[in-house]
């Protein structure tokens, strides 16, 4: 008879899947998700002023998730968001439901919506890594935080309508700024408007930038 067909090239099905690869990659998974978390607490005490306007670096951790988890980078901030309803001093205005039901809820409870925007946009776009879909990158970490934008401002507006100090506060930033604007639109420019710039010119430069640094080292894992 003919000798048996043999292909040199060809390995054992073993070699090639690895069952516990994916045991690997979703403990590698969980820890980023965690560390993330503990980023976005680390960056809401992080804060400085102008004038009379405390600025954090949260929107930095927001993105960053998205960047690095992907479609789950809602994980961390689901996370981040059970840390401050156990109590724990996460957040810039601290920790407890008090803070998750506050005239700044809005925001908090907009960051895994957001998270998870920037990670669908980075799946969608990142390949090469050069500087067009960097670029994209940026344009798409803009998009992510619209909804985060709409939501906080829609909560705090709602509390600013039983609360005298709230809607003061606000005139007086408009008013700092040279601004003799309308309750409506002083509440729209202290808690959008004038978070914009620090946001996507320093937040999301920072936070793509720390991304392509890790990217090689996790997409070794299936991670980015």
């Amino acid at each position: 008879g003919k000798p048996p067909i043999t292909h040199p090239k060809s390995k054992p099905l073993r070699t090639f899947v690895n069952p516990r690869k994916g045991m690997v990659n979703n403990y590698l998974r969980f820890t980023l998700a965690c560390a993330l978390a503990v980023l976005t607490a680390l960056t809401s005490q992080i804060k400085f002023y102008l004038g009379i306007v405390p600025y954090t670096f949260q929107n930095f951790a927001v993105i960053l998730s998205g960047l690095i988890l992907g479609r789950y980078g809602f994980v961390p901030q689901l996370i981040y968001i059970g840390m401050i309803a156990l109590g724990f001093p996460a957040s810039a205005r601290g920790g407890g439901l008090g803070v998750l039901f506050g005239y700044t809820a809005g925001y908090i409870w907009s960051f895994p919506l957001s998270a998870t925007i920037m990670g669908l946009i980075r799946e969608k776009v990142w390949r090469k890594g050069d500087l067009k879909e960097t670029v994209m990158l940026w344009i798409g970490s803009i998009v992510a935080v619209i909804p985060l934008y709409i939501i906080g401002f829609y909560v705090f507006c709602l509390w600013t309508s039983g609360s005298f100090g709230l809607l003061n506060y606000c005139l007086k930033v408009a008013r700092a700024f040279g601004l003799n604007l309308s309750p409506f639109w002083a509440v729209f420019f202290a808690t959008v408007v004038i978070f914009i710039p620090q946001d996507i010119f320093m937040d999301h430069i920072i936070a793509i930038l720390v991304f392509k640094q890790v990217q090689k080292f996790l997409k070794g894992y299936g991670i980015a």
